[in-house]
């Protein structure tokens, strides 16, 4: 019985290097491969390569980017994995950072320089620099003259607003220069049964907006009387911050806010500002962008930011927003930059911007902002400020939080509120500070 076994074990061999020859006759060799094998359509899914990439938007943008993103795998191969926190990116960006598990790519969200700079893979070697529009490439360069991400589309931030609802409350936007003369435009607002400004608050963030829109006029934006070396030094009496706080209590007070602005979401806001429902929202014009897929024939745009007094300017906010940074530790480097080329070539680029209603962040791309077209030339004209997002170039890393939630307890009513936002800003401006 032996050598029986053994001469089926020897035919049973040779059987098996055979089927493997002749597996090798049906498929060529990869180049530089080394078994000749034909993969299965379930290994050779296991062998791709998954991008992560985190990302803080929410609306129609979104969904445009998950478009470009499943066309870049049907072209490359390269899966990408999106996900999206939305408010709560701030923490899961911290989180990963502690722990030094990033995912391959991330929008930054403002932060590309002060907060991800040490963890970002420089793009100075990348074609797409030379393009970077002017607008954004100060703001996207640290001091050792890195720039850390590639900017799609350029943030440009004003008012957004209902021209009907203004029509109808015989207001005209143009004259809206100070913050008098909004809380006079807000006045009619409210007396013709209308909400004069949305606050979508079930993500804090709209109350930390309004800090970005109003501190700056009332600390930072005259070059003859400002308190801009304070905040940066540390010296700043956060006492004086009373008075950024008494507007947004005092608007409160006087019904400008809608009933629900504490609660609302983005999706009603913007619904609610198509709609006719609401005269203005303090957001970018992204919100317009969204609110027009509800109501098309809206007639909506953007105004500057108002000055404190007729001695001081008006201006509009800008800043990197749809901005997209490469981990340096990524074990993915070359597929990362794959798609960076990807979302660079100016068609992919004008795309996404447009999606986001926003002017490009690259000058061979061109966004169609249809539109609002007119608005963004108008507030991008030489008389109107630009300035930078106020709590990425005055506070320190970590304070939007604060901004957020001590706007948010203001618009609550809560007892001794302001008093509470000062000391909170206070003391967190000292820890985070020292903490540099």
């Amino acid at each position: 019985m032996a050598p029986m076994k053994k001469l089926l074990s020897v035919l049973l061999s040779a059987a098996l290097i055979g089927g493997l020859c002749a597996g090798c006759s049906k498929a060529p060799k990869e180049e530089g491969g080394d078994s000749g094998i034909e993969v299965s359509g379930e290994e050779s899914e296991k062998s791709k390569t998954t991008l992560t990439f985190v990302q803080h938007m929410s609306g129609v943008i979104t969904d445009e980017l998950q478009a470009v993103l499943d066309e870049f795998e049907a072209e490359t191969g390269i899966a990408v994995e999106m996900s999206s926190p939305g408010s709560d990116i701030e923490e899961v960006m911290k989180t990963r950072m502690a722990s030094n598990t990033l995912p391959d790519l991330w929008t930054t969200h403002g932060w590309s320089v002060a907060r991800y700079g040490e963890y970002l893979r420089p793009m100075n070697d990348q074609d797409f620099v030379e393009h970077i529009v002017p607008s954004i490439k100060d703001l996207i360069t640290g001091p050792d003259g890195n720039i850390y991400v590639l900017p799609i589309d350029a943030d440009i931030c004003g008012i957004s607003y209902n021209a009907e609802v203004l029509e109808d409350a015989d207001v005209e936007p143009e004259s809206i220069l100070t913050w008098e003369d909004f809380e006079a435009a807000c006045d009619k607002i409210k007396a013709i049964g209308k909400t004069p400004l949305f606050f979508d608050g079930k993500d804090p963030l709209a109350f930390g907006q309004f800090f970005d829109f109003v501190a700056p006029t009332l600390y930072t934006n005259n070059d003859d009387i400002n308190r801009r070396e304070e905040f940066l030094d540390g010296s700043f009496d956060w006492k004086d911050w009373r008075e950024v706080c008494e507007i947004l209590e005092r608007w409160t007070k006087k019904g400008y806010l809608n009933t629900d602005a504490l609660t609302a979401d983005y999706a009603t806001a913007c619904q609610a500002l198509g709609k006719g429902d609401a005269a203005f929202m303090l957001r970018n014009a992204n919100v317009i962008v969204e609110a027009w897929t509800t109501s098309p024939d809206a007639r909506l745009g953007i105004l500057p930011i108002p000055g404190k007094d007729s001695d001081n300017p008006r201006c509009i906010i800008g800043g990197e927003r749809l901005a997209v940074g490469i981990w340096k530790d990524s074990p993915h480097q070359e597929e990362a930059l794959q798609l960076i080329e990807y979302l660079a070539q100016p068609e992919v680029c004008a795309r996404l911007a447009t999606a986001a209603g926003m002017p490009a962040g690259l000058d061979n791309a061109e966004s169609d902002t249809g539109k609002l077209a007119p608005y963004y030339e108008r507030v991008m004209s030489d008389d109107i400020l630009t300035i930078p997002y106020f709590d990425r170039e005055y506070l320190p890393s970590g304070m939007w939080d604060d901004l957020c939630v001590t706007g948010a307890n203001i618009v609550a009513g809560n007892s001794g509120a302001i008093d509470e936002t000062i000391e909170q800003m206070r003391q967190s401006y000292e820890t985070k500070k020292a903490q540099q």
